[in-house]
């Protein structure tokens, strides 16, 4: 499965635009072919292309948080391409070359103690093949993470409040400062008091054991777009895990994977099948009622028709990925029994028409002509 276009860049799920643009840039400027020479630094510039051809559009991007790759994979292909509108090569070639003799001794960020977005959940789940072509209500089972109703989230007991942390004041993080013939060097390390959070819990809440939120089992239905294929990715917003300190949920993403038909195939937006005909059905012509996934449907057998020929039911495929009015169509190829025994009369009747056409053969003349008529039209 493709990888994440988020994770390629480098940012969160909820990163503006001006974040994806500068986590671009700086991805962008160490994988470019011209600086990064190692292996594979070429293939991972295309990767950074795409990622941020797709989230840079907010239509685009719309798409690919709802369905994932499968809804964006069209038309567009990852290499290079033309990045006018992506801040162009002249801004990339100017941080590619500046910056790289910045300063040794950088500012060290302060740790975030604020809210903190709960983390996305990932769920895979199996369709019918007619599941995955008109879509429909599916209704799934989740454990995740929920906020503690009785703490409201904070892991203190109901009528206290946790405290802030006396070991960093809040920071969430200690430093340490040693000094060496070449300069000052501080370390900095999460705080073994606190964990990071910069807050002490004295009196846990009973409920969630101090944690702020409970494991939680339960039902959702979800709509399944028309078209849906493997790997289609549905995002449902906020019933990820709860977030910390009370913090924005994260999402569920639902992996979609199709369970194969014994009668159809897909290709695409197009659906395959196969028909089997006798000889005399595919030498006179005639009607036949096919089954396609809308039920049956009358299918024209024209006279003489050759084996393996393909036949087309116009807009009875799968309905294109948000687009549902814009179907495929139904190929049916079809296949031509012809029978290794046949009755007395039968024999005579097809040796005298082989007669006629002229058509005996050193095969015994029945079974020259049966193959002529089907390899010479």
């Amino acid at each position: 499965m493709a990888r994440d276009y988020y994770e390629i860049l480098g940012v969160s799920r909820d990163a503006d635009k001006e974040e994806i643009k500068h986590a671009y840039r700086r991805q962008a400027r160490k994988y470019h072919p011209d600086v990064n020479k190692e292996p594979g630094a070429e293939d991972r510039f295309k990767e950074i292309n795409r990622a941020y051809e797709v989230l840079s559009e907010p239509e685009t991007r719309a798409r690919y948080d709802r369905f994932g790759e499968a809804a964006v994979n069209g038309g567009a292909g990852a290499g290079f391409q033309d990045m006018g509108d992506m801040g162009g090569f002249a801004d990339i070639f100017e941080s590619i070359f500046s910056g790289f003799a910045g300063s040794a001794g950088g500012t060290t960020q302060r740790r975030r103690s604020g809210p903190v977005r709960g983390d996305d959940l990932r769920l895979d789940l199996k369709l019918d093949f007619r599941e995955a072509v008109f879509g429909g209500e599916k209704e799934i089972r989740i454990s995740h993470l929920e906020t503690c109703e009785i703490c409201s989230g904070s892991g203190a007991k109901p009528g206290t409040r946790p405290r802030t942390c006396s070991t960093c004041t809040g920071t969430g993080q200690v430093r340490r400062v040693t000094r060496t013939p070449f300069g000052s060097f501080t370390q900095v390390s999460t705080c073994p008091t606190c964990n990071g959070t910069g807050m002490v819990i004295e009196d846990k809440c009973d409920a969630c054991d101090g944690k702020g939120a409970k494991q939680v089992t339960k039902k959702l239905k979800i709509s399944i777009p028309a078209g849906v294929d493997n790997g289609t990715r549905l995002r449902i917003s906020s019933e990820g895990d709860a977030g910390q300190r009370s913090g924005p949920p994260g999402d569920l993403y639902v992996y979609l994977f199709i369970n194969e038909d014994e009668e159809f195939h897909r290709d695409g937006i197009n659906i395959l099948s196969e028909l089997k005909i006798s000889y005399l059905q595919a030498i006179l012509g005639c009607r036949l009622e096919v089954n396609t996934v809308d039920g049956p449907q009358e299918l024209l057998i024209p006279p003489g028709t050759q084996p393996n020929t393909v036949m087309k039911l116009e807009n009875r495929g799968v309905p294109r990925l948000g687009n549902p009015v814009s179907r495929g169509d139904h190929m049916i190829t079809v296949l031509i029994d012809i029978p290794t025994k046949l009755t007395l009369e039968e024999r005579e009747l097809l040796e005298k028409l082989a007669k006629i056409k002229g058509d005996r053969t050193g095969k015994g003349g029945l079974e020259g002509f049966l193959g002529n008529f089907f390899h010479q039209r």
